[in-house]
């Protein structure tokens, strides 16, 4: 039985990081404060793997995968409250404020807009392999969370950022 102070476990927590698994929940419509209690489900099913001597090759793959799994759950939960309450879910990256000279909050909100519109309409294979590669994950890492293959994720994430970079140009 692993004990959650044991030098293992106390080594597992210090190379997980806590703040990429929540932008990376967030980004798929995750709200912050749902995304942290699902993060602490991540770490208690981390717990629970390692106690019952799980893999820990690759726990930050592991997690991840946990979490884009948990993360479609919510997400289809929440999208069914929302749909009953009718309510006004604003994604986090509405909150953060660009700066504080109004011509260039203009310029980056106009900027950002574009951007959003054009990553909104990428397939959502896209979308998940976008997230993942800017929360730090290696081709190889997100072919596994994605149960794609390695080729898949390359090609996936070239023509994705080929198609935000025209965006951003024009």
């Amino acid at each position: 039985m692993l004990d959650p102070d044991s030098t293992s476990a106390r080594a597992a927590r210090r190379d997980i990081e806590w703040d990429p698994l929540l932008r990376y929940v967030c980004a798929v419509g995750i709200p912050v404060g749902e995304g942290e209690d699902l993060i602490q489900e991540v770490f208690l099913a981390l717990f629970r793997h390692l106690r019952r001597n799980g893999s820990r090759s690759n726990l930050q793959g592991w997690l991840f995968r946990v979490a884009h799994n948990l993360a479609l759950k919510r997400r289809v939960r929440l999208r069914r409250e929302h749909a009953r309450r009718r309510s006004d879910v604003r994604p986090a990256m509405a909150l953060i404020d660009p700066g504080d000279d109004p011509e260039a909050r203009l310029l980056d909100h106009h900027r950002r807009k574009r951007l959003r519109s054009v990553f909104d309409a990428l397939p959502e294979r896209d979308q998940q392999c976008l997230h993942l590669r800017g929360s730090g994950l290696r081709y190889r890492e997100i072919a596994r969370v994605l149960d794609v293959s390695l080729g898949t994720v390359a090609k996936t994430l070239t023509r994705a950022v080929a198609r935000l970079q025209r965006a951003d140009e024009g």
